[in-house]
């Protein structure tokens, strides 16, 4: 049987996982000390992480999961075909975001693709998923890619090649970034999928609906995602050595309106000090830590932004309440 092959993705900031590991501990110090605490959700996702949003995404209240899934049930001959269309054949499968890279697998027979690349930036939670996946598909060629891929996107040397390139961003993740920066980078993807000659994308995006829908999914009454929220703190304990005491927060979940946003918060709920070697960060009672947005898009706008990135022959299939939006683009 295949062992996968683990590579470290290439960003700027460099590859090793030590330096990565001081990178982020400096990113998120700074984002401590900024006038307005804010931190990227790419700190919510460690392995206990990673394992809670797994379980909100079983949730009653959180739709865009079994949304998503629906519209590949139901459109899934025509998205496959579309995708086909753009990459060829037998494409390279570059998944990002790949958590336990359950999506992914579900089209390995539609597909065919000669080889799977799962990018996360959860290390050790994707180790443990493609060791199973390999075992459950013994003949393809797995490939795990850790790192942070809203950094930087380019893929190591020995997954360069000509042939098609199909990447598959499912979920709703592009609405982590404000539009400005999903632009660079859905430019980024395009150059990644077209680099062997042809690709596309299939990418999921959540779509605008009522502010009790949303603001429901991201907070659940058995508390899942306040963990998810809350498990950040302790994130920070091990990575800055800091002190944060989780019983001292609370999780905030609000739809901006005016931004067309989900955002998500911690608030101190009293006056208290933080403290981490070599800094210090006062809160007041109410005082916030902005921990994740999530942008909602309108469908023509998101097909607007993905050809502002450069990609073509956009297609889109929704579901029956115009909830969710799949899109399919030519690299």
């Amino acid at each position: 049987m295949r062992i996968p092959r683990f590579f470290q993705l290439e960003t700027a900031s460099g590859g090793a996982a030590a330096a990565a590991d001081t990178a982020l501990a400096a990113e998120a110090a700074a984002g401590l000390r900024a006038p307005a605490a804010a931190l990227s959700p790419k700190f919510l996702y460690d392995p206990l992480g990673s394992r809670l949003f797994e379980a909100i995404t079983a949730l009653d209240e959180y739709y865009p999961t079994r949304t998503e899934a629906a519209i590949h049930a139901a459109e899934g001959a025509a998205i496959v075909d579309a995708a086909l269309a753009c990459s060829g054949p037998a494409p390279m499968l570059v998944d990002l975001g790949a958590g336990n890279c359950e999506k992914a697998a579900r089209l390995f027979d539609a597909l065919q693709p000669r080889r799977y690349v799962a990018v996360d930036i959860s290390t050790d939670h994707l180790r443990a998923a493609l060791e199973a996946l390999q075992r459950a598909h013994p003949a393809l060629d797995v490939v795990g890619l850790g790192g942070d891929f809203s950094a930087g996107l380019a893929l190591p040397p020995p997954l360069r090649e000509r042939g098609g390139t199909l990447v598959l961003y499912p979920g709703s993740s592009i609405g982590n970034f404000a539009p400005d920066e999903a632009l660079r980078l859905l430019r980024e993807v395009r150059a990644l999928a077209a680099q062997g000659g042809s690709g596309g994308l299939v990418i999921g995006a959540d779509l605008v609906k009522d502010r009790a829908t949303l603001e429901a999914a991201y907070d659940d009454a058995l508390g899942v995602t306040a963990a998810f929220n809350l498990n950040l703190l302790r994130r920070l304990n091990g990575l800055l050595g800091a002190d944060f005491d989780a019983r001292q927060w609370r999780h905030v979940a609000l739809y901006d309106e005016a931004r067309g946003r989900i955002e998500m918060h911690l608030e101190a709920r009293r006056a208290l000090t933080v403290r981490w070697p070599g800094g210090e960060r006062r809160f007041e009672a109410g005082e916030r830590i902005h921990t994740e947005n999530s942008c909602k898009w309108q469908p023509e706008a998101f097909a607007a932004l993905l050809r502002e990135a450069g990609f073509a022959a956009v297609r889109r299939f929704t579901d029956a309440r115009g909830w969710f939006g799949v899109f399919v683009a030519r690299a």
